[in-house]
């Protein structure tokens, strides 16, 4: 059997323990929301439903989610949050200011970019689980093996769903996936990003590349620099806190 047809098969037998109906996931315009979508489209062709969400993103990305709801015949909504992040983000802002001058400190500019990025997945996941909610689905995140690893993911944003069914498989595997699954090649070669921010690249902003990370995971690390064994090292144990339950005192 073949990788899509187990994990399909794994994701149908999911969703009938759960007693839901179908499926819901974000479509991005990756190759790993385009992954997600077709499997959920094999495991249950009937009920599944992607959801675009653009948030001041590339226009690009929701062209390419178009593309690949063409490509699959998927079904989709869109539902725009601009309006919701902008909100939102200026009332937190607004609230913010006392506390700030109060404490006589500036906060860091790159500090500031990202808490404030990361407010769009979690606006993600609550559309998601609104829509998940009124149609008895569950949610099937797009989280990879490479960026679950090292926490590459907004916690409670899209590391807030029901299901990975792609979390077993690094970034290459998903790309062997993507040719397996018949993705468009255009999504298949796009640079890997979260769409957090205009010219945003996951390898970028990780600093090592896919490759390098994959390496370190299956424990070959002669090709790997020291400095990016130690990066990778230090995501890995900053963001523990992400692949578990929040702590609780001894009883």
């Amino acid at each position: 059997m073949s990788v899509a047809n187990k994990i399909a098969e794994w994701l149908n037998k999911q969703v009938t323990e759960a007693k839901a109906k179908g499926l819901v996931f974000g479509l991005s315009g990756g190759i790993d929301s385009a992954c997600v979508s077709r499997l959920s489209q094999l495991a249950i062709p009937n009920s599944c439903l992607g959801v675009i969400m653009p948030c001041h993103s590339n226009p690009q990305d929701e062209e390419d989610a178009l593309l690949v709801a063409s490509h699959f015949k998927i079904q989709t909504i869109r539902v725009p949050l601009e309006k919701a992040y902008d909100t939102l983000k200026g009332t937190i802002e607004e609230s913010l200011l006392d506390i700030e001058q109060l404490q006589h400190s500036a906060t860091d500019n790159t500090q500031v970019k990202v808490s404030s990025a990361n407010i769009k997945p979690r606006l993600r996941m609550n559309t998601l689980y609104l829509i998940a909610s009124r149609l008895n689905y569950l949610v099937a995140g797009t989280g990879n093996r490479s960026e679950i690893a090292i926490g590459y993911y907004t916690k409670y944003g899209d590391g807030g769903v029901d299901l990975l069914p792609i979390g077993q498989l690094v970034k290459r595997e998903v790309q062997d996936l993507a040719s397996e699954l018949g993705v468009p090649s255009q999504i298949i070669e796009k640079d890997p990003s979260a769409g957090l921010w205009l010219g945003q690249t996951d390898e970028k902003e990780m600093g090592f590349t896919y490759e390098e990370l994959e390496q370190f995971l299956n424990g070959k690390v002669k090709n790997i620099s020291p400095e990016k064994i130690d990066r990778i090292k230090h995501l890995m144990a900053i963001s523990a806190h992400k692949r578990s339950l929040p702590p609780m005192p001894p009883s």
